[in-house]
């Protein structure tokens, strides 16, 4: 009998220590899927686009929607115990809404047909803060992002795991800890 992996995602505002965590579980031998919307954005600008999300915000959130409901597929039929992934589908809605784009009910079925087992939030932190060539978003769209973040994945009725601002390997340990007496 095959064994339920657990799919547990990693959200949060831009800049919030999700892919440092996720790398760091990769390392220890952890299946892990990484935030597919630098790739979509690297495409877009081969092609000309300096920022398709600006530009087009359906065209490139109907894009991530293919590359996350890939991403939780495979996971689901991982032999994992725990297969760890860098944003989740929910995040699309909740980034549509922010910018008040309306779009297509596949997206709202995509967030109640593709649960994930547990969700932790990785809450804004100034002091590690950056900006880099695909992450575009100051502090205080951070925040708003944060914002419609929260908002959207209670209204989905996931319990936020808050994750505690503490160094690399203190954040895995209270995440592995967590899923095991969870």
């Amino acid at each position: 009998m095959h064994k339920k992996t657990k799919i547990v995602l990693l959200i949060g505002a831009p800049s919030t220590g999700k892919t440092s965590v996720l790398n760091k579980l990769s390392d220890l031998g952890y299946v892990c899927y990484e935030e597919v919307s630098r790739e979509i954005i690297q495409e877009a600008r081969r092609a000309g686009i300096t920022h398709l999300f600006r530009s087009d915000p359906l065209m490139f959130s109907q894009k991530l929607l293919e590359k996350r409901r890939l991403q939780f597929e495979e996971a689901s039929v991982s032999d994992a115990d725990f297969v760890f992934i860098d944003r989740g589908l929910p995040d699309i809605t909740a980034y549509l809404d922010m910018v008040n784009t309306d779009y297509p009910d596949e997206f709202l079925k995509a967030n109640t047909n593709f649960k994930y087992d547990s969700v932790f939030w990785f809450p804004l932190w100034d002091k590690i803060y950056t900006l880099d060539k695909e992450r575009y978003e100051d502090f205080n769209l951070a925040i708003n992002i944060e914002k419609h973040l929260i908002k959207t994945y209670t209204a989905l009725n996931y319990e936020l795991v808050e994750m505690p601002k503490l160094n690399l390997n203190q954040r895995i340990d209270f995440l592995l800890t967590h899923l095991k007496n969870s």
